[in-house]
Formats: C-alpha cells, structure tokens, sequence
C-alpha cells in the first residue's frame, strides 16, 4: 500500500501542465489525451455506414495532413447532372486533441453528409503542443486549397465549387473563421477559391479582458474562464497570450471576408458563448453598414452547454442544430421582398410573409423590428430589437453594434424540450 501511495504521489508530481478534461503533458516531456474517441474504418460501400461512402486521401505528404472524405450515396444518385455542396469541416477539441477519423467526428460528418446532402471533406490537421499554432491553421488551408483543385475523383465527379462552404466547431471554428479570412486574401483570391458560407458552432474566440457573462463559473459549465485563459499560451508554445487578434478578430479583418453568409451557433450554458453573440454581431453590423449582400444568423440551443451536440447527437436540440445548418447550406438564392428596405430578405422560413402580414398596419420601425427577430421554439424574454434567449440576463451588459440598426441577419431559439 505504501508503495502504490508513492506511485500515485509521484505521477501527480509528474504533471507539468493539466488542462483536463482534454489533456496533461508531464514534465518529461510526454502527453497524455484524455478526449479521445476510438478510431473508425472507412468504407466505400454505402451500405456500411448509413448510405454515406468514406475513404480517406493523404494531402500533403510532407506534414502528413490529410481529409476524409464522406460522399452520400443516395444524393448523389439524386442530384443528376447537380452536384452536391461541399463542406470543409474542421473538428475541435482545443487544438490539441480528437480526430477527423475517431467516432465522434466520424459519426458528426456522416449526419452532416447524409442530411445536407453534401461532399463532406473532414480534414485531420496537426494538433499542438507538438505542433503549436499556426500549423493547424497551416494545415487547414492545405485542405483548402486541395479541396479547390478538384484533383480528387469524388470532389470531380461530384461536387459544386460555386457551394463551398467552411464549417468547424469549438476550436475547428476558430480554425475555419482564419482559412475563410485566408481564402479572402491575395494567395485565396488568385487561386479563384470561393466560399459560399463558414458555419461555425460554438467557435472559440477570446480575449484578455473577460466579459460580463465570462465573471462567474456555476461550477457545472464545461469551460471554466479561467481554463479558457490557459489555452491559448500553451497551444501557440508560449508565443502569444489572450490579446491575440486571433482571438478577437479586428474590424478590418471581418470585412475582408468575401463569403457571403455566416451561421454562427451559440449553446446558452457556454463560457464562450457571448463571444459568439459578439463575432456575430459585428458581421450583421457590417453587412448593414456596407450594404453589402450577406447574410448573418445566430441560432442558440436553450439550456445546453459547449459541444453537446457532439456527444448526444439523437437529442432533440442536437437535431433542431442540425436541421438549421442543413437548412443553412442548402438555402436558395436570395428573392426581394418588397417594403423591406435596401437589403434583399431571404424567405427561407416563410418569415418575410408573416411579417408582412403582422406589419401591415404597423409603423416602419416596428416593422423592421419584426424582420430583425425570428426565432425557433417561441419567445423567451423580451429585451427590445432582440428577443428570445439571447442576452445575459442583465441586459445592458451587451447589446452589440447592430443594435442601432436594421439587423442583417436571424437569430434562432432551439428549445430544450427535454
């Protein structure tokens, strides 16, 4: 007994850095991943895997970064001569843990696939500390880049390059934001890489100074603030701490972006989540600002916390998720709507003609107050422009820019029916 209590006393000595749940890296220089999932063969025989067909490719052999790739069968069969949308997904897990080919992510990207009806490349990047930031953003633009080739036979044969679309969650969000930011640059432009969307859940973005909503910890959410505070030095090696403009993209950045919609899904329960509510909120105010023909949504899931979607996915806020990002790729064009002013109004959910319905004997700014809101699941609270679940509970604490303005975009409430 003693000499088991020493082993114990002196594995806990060990540990130079904890950052569980997701890892610990002992002093002699080992880590230890404690998310992990195991990993999943692949198959090109739909049948094994929920009518979707995996195969996996090597992109660059030099850093070893490669995709897999998901390819719905029946969609594909159905499309004809139309080819499938294709969605870049990045997987998170703090930059330093989980895989594009262990069953979580595995098993996300088949849904994906199967309900959007999309060429899902899930790209398997580099993962700190032994590679610190920037080579997940490296390696992700890789993907990009390679993906816009069309080298590959299913991207070829199957996809559409006009409907390329950037999706990640938790630091896969962050990892998507910078390729999407990358792609609007020089070496992206010359390229003719074209982004329709990013959709980006539960995205990791940060900042020296905490918010609000950052102060307190219930003792119950999976990031506590001061555990996000950690992240960012130890995967970039010490090379940069929380004031990183990669944590709290400038203004001039967001309006280089040349993609033209943005979702971004926030959970209620998330440290994170009033990040979101802010990154959002200044792509709506930009658009709004610029006239510029974009689009901006938050959708919200009530009651949940970081990443649950991942982890119970037959949840009933995990499929309403999913529905408003299939619903999200496969958008048709934008109609105009008359009496909306300026900005064309994508009628997607049948909102354009309810709020010419509701507003047909109201005042303009109610009016606009009515295209500025909808919401999935019913009102929550009311705090003016804005309703449903959205805001802290102290209002005041953050209202966003657009709040002055029109807003160019929809934010969606997911109950939690459960």
């Amino acid at each position: 007994m003693h000499a088991s209590k020493n082993f114990v006393e002196d594995a806990v000595a060990e540990v130079d850095f904890d950052f569980s749940p997701f890892l610990k890296r002992y002093k002699d220089g080992r880590i230890e991943r404690l998310l992990r999932s195991p990993p999943v063969a692949v198959s090109e025989n739909p049948r094994a895997n929920r009518g979707v067909a995996t195969r996996d490719v090597v992109i660059d052999h030099s850093t070893g970064v490669s995709a897999r790739l998901f390819l719905p069968s029946r969609a594909a069969k159905a499309a004809g001569n139309r080819r499938l949308p294709i969605v870049v997904y990045i997987h998170g897990g703090s930059f330093c843990t989980e895989s594009a080919f262990c069953r979580t992510y595995h098993g996300y990207a088949t849904s994906l696939a199967a309900s959007a009806g999309a060429l899902v490349v899930s790209v398997e990047y580099r993962l700190a500390p032994e590679h610190p930031i920037p080579a997940a953003y490296d390696d992700a633009w890789s993907a990009l880049k390679w993906v816009a080739s069309f080298a590959d036979p299913w991207l070829a044969d199957y996809a559409d390059p006009a409907r390329t679309f950037l999706a990640g969650d938790s630091a896969g969000g962050n990892i998507a934001y910078h390729t999407a930011v990358r792609a609007s640059q020089d070496d992206g432009l010359e390229l003719g890489i074209d982004i329709e969307g990013m959709a980006i859940v539960h995205p990791y973005f940060w900042g020296a100074e905490r918010l609000p909503s950052e102060e307190v910890w219930d003792g119950a959410a999976v990031f506590p603030a001061y555990g996000v505070d950690w992240l960012w030095p130890f995967v970039t090696a010490g090379q940069a701490s929380n004031d990183d403009p990669r944590l709290n993209p400038p203004e001039e950045e967001i309006a280089s972006l040349t993609c033209r919609r943005v979702l971004v899904a926030v959970a209620e329960k998330d440290t994170l989540r009033e990040r979101g509510c802010r990154l959002l909120d200044r792509f709506s105010d930009y658009y709004a600002r610029t006239a510029t023909s974009g689009e901006a949504t938050l959708v919200e899931s009530e009651g949940e916390d970081h990443g649950f979607h991942l982890y119970s996915p037959l949840r009933a806020t995990s499929r309403r998720l999913m529905e408003n990002i299939v619903r999200f790729i496969n958008q048709p064009p934008k109609p105009m709507i008359l009496g909306v002013p300026r900005r064309p109004f994508m009628d997607v959910f049948d909102y354009g003609m309810n709020m010419k319905r509701r507003c047909s004997d109201s005042t303009t700014t109610t009016c606009s107050m009515a295209y500025a809101t909808s919401k999935i699941g019913g009102p929550k609270k009311n705090y003016g422009l804005f309703s449903g679940a959205v805001w802290p509970t102290n209002k005041q604490a953050y209202k966003g820019p657009a709040a002055a303005a029109a807003f160019a975009g929809t934010r969606h409430l997911i109950k939690n029916m459960w």
